[in-house]
């Protein structure tokens, strides 16, 4: 097993090469631990810590979305970073997730913070999450999983989200870095 360590602001990552056992060996490991968050796909370990900026935006877009649901009267459970996992394969946790509409078994929207890229989709294509937004560096983008990959969007496509406004949501996102209270009235007002 190899090690390698990537730097995020204040986040924590560290990136091993293993097996599947190997991720489970660690993952029973850590499971006292309720800040680090672990992953796998096709022989990478990604353990993360997030740090201080990563969960107050992870916050943030939670409970504007929660909010959104809210007032707009949409069917949701909020299911948070749970683990996702499909057996010797993929394994991931967002920082934020949703099932939307009728009750079912996974999340149909991951919010994760901090975390864009490739490697990413794919091990959400692999676990079968419909939607998935990367919040980074000031911008929300979203995907939406058509077959084999996903699609970048400049709306969301799942039932209810179809109508949020995501420059009045990413606006909201960046007053809540300081001020959470002031970002839910505006978003509120405006919704």
């Amino acid at each position: 097993m190899t090690t390698e360590l990537l730097d995020k602001p204040t986040d924590q990552r560290i990136t091993l090469y293993g097996t599947w056992q190997h991720f489970k060996l660690i993952q029973q490991g850590l499971e006292e631990s309720h800040s680090a968050r672990l992953s796998y796909l096709n022989g990478t370990i990604e353990i993360l810590m997030p740090g201080e900026a990563h969960e107050i935006f992870s916050h943030v877009i939670g409970f504007l979305l929660t909010t959104f649901f809210i007032e707009k009267g949409i069917r949701f459970q909020a299911t948070g970073a749970m683990d996702q996992e499909k057996e010797g394969e993929a394994s991931a946790q967002a920082d934020q997730s949703y099932r939307i509409g009728e009750s079912k078994t996974a999340p149909d929207l991951y919010v994760v913070v901090f975390s864009s890229g490739n490697t990413k989709l794919a091990k959400y294509r692999v676990l079968g999450v419909p939607e998935v937004w990367f919040w980074e560096d000031g911008a929300l983008a979203l995907y939406h999983l058509r077959g084999d990959g996903y699609d970048r969007l400049n709306r969301s496509e799942l039932p209810g989200l179809k109508d949020l406004d995501f420059a009045l949501l990413k606006r909201c996102i960046l007053i809540g870095e300081t001020d959470l209270g002031e970002a839910v009235r505006q978003f509120r007002a405006e919704i």
